[in-house]
């Protein structure tokens, strides 16, 4: 009987440690269809497709990557999804308006709720609102400092950058940027934040410790392009820019913000991720309805993924 104990016991821990690995899946989420797609990273091909709730956007994994979370906007819900057995657990309201969320190293999810202009912390276990924050009109990007110790909000009409403190949650900074900022990402010193603005058609640098402009670049001559998802390479040498209706994405230099490279992608380029190891960079093209695969060596497409109706988010199980 101890042998069999033993034995049941390691069968079950040994299903845990499976269960805890990285699939290395590719989750998109597909605003039209409310539904998410996921793509096989070895095929490139969509392997299943997930119903999750009316207009999904907003995607990101717990920190420890058990499970997928995902704004359901038009049920003002985050769902929680399984990403290795492909279902929705659950779902628990997140307030009016749900679009985008960052999720802390401490497992908190921090999201912006358009209609309220309130930033909202909330504690996926419980479902509980943790604080409400009021920022700007429209709040809309969210991005967590890699130390957990700032959030950085983008409010669209007012054109701001909200730094928050955490856990106090006062606000440090509203910083002026361009007009209708989209998305913010920090780099892993936690000093500076890039700044995507939409209208502006702009990507702007921040410090952090200053809370101060740096450097703003005016992408505004290229043909429709309005800066929305914004990333950096795992050497944080380059800024990765998907360019809106311009169907490109703006390669950049971190330092200067010089433009180094155009790669053209699927109509409105929205949502990006990267690969662990920076080889290959994801985008969801949602009036193309496709995923683009970029070589990142190359700087080329090279796949073009159909998924469901106006894909808006992406997420890697790495």
């Amino acid at each position: 009987m101890k042998h069999l104990l033993a034995a049941l016991i390691l069968t079950v821990g040994l299903a845990n440690m499976a269960l805890a690995q990285p699939t290395g899946r590719i989750f998109v989420t597909n605003e039209r269809s409310d539904d998410i797609s996921v793509i096989d990273p070895k095929t490139l091909k969509v392997e299943a497709t997930v119903p999750v709730g009316k207009r999904p956007r907003g995607i990101g994994f717990s920190p420890d990557g058990s499970v997928l979370y995902v704004a359901v906007s038009e049920e003002n819900a985050i769902a929680v999804v399984d990403p290795v057995h492909l279902k929705v657990l659950r779902k628990f309201s997140a307030g009016s308006d749900p679009e985008a969320f960052a999720v802390h190293p401490n497992g908190t999810i921090y999201l912006s709720n358009e209609d309220a202009a309130k930033a909202s912390a909330i504690d996926p276990k419980t479902g509980e609102i943790i604080v409400e924050i009021p920022v700007g009109l429209e709040p809309e990007g969210v991005a967590v400092s890699p130390d957990g110790s700032k959030v950085l909000v983008t409010s669209e009409s007012t054109s701001m950058l909200h730094v928050i403190a955490v856990p106090g949650h006062q606000i440090l900074a509203n910083i002026v940027v361009g007009a209708r900022p989209r998305e913010a990402i920090v780099t892993s010193d936690n000093r500076y934040a890039y700044v995507t603005a939409e209208v502006a058609g702009e990507v702007s640098k921040v410090d952090l410790n200053d809370y101060k402009v740096l450097l703003t670049k005016s992408f505004a001559k290229i043909d429709q392009a309005k800066p929305k998802g914004v990333l950096l390479s795992r050497d944080e040498k380059t800024v990765y820019v998907a360019g809106g209706r311009a169907a490109e994405i703006l390669v950049l230099d971190a330092a200067t913000l010089e433009l180094k490279s155009r790669i053209p992608v699927g109509k409105r380029v929205w949502g990006l991720a990267l690969s662990k190891d920076g080889r290959r960079l994801y985008t969801t093209d949602g009036g193309s309805d496709t995923v683009s695969v970029i070589d990142t060596g190359s700087n080329e497409v090279i796949a073009a993924i159909p998924v469901g109706e106006a894909p808006w988010g992406v997420a890697i199980h790495d």
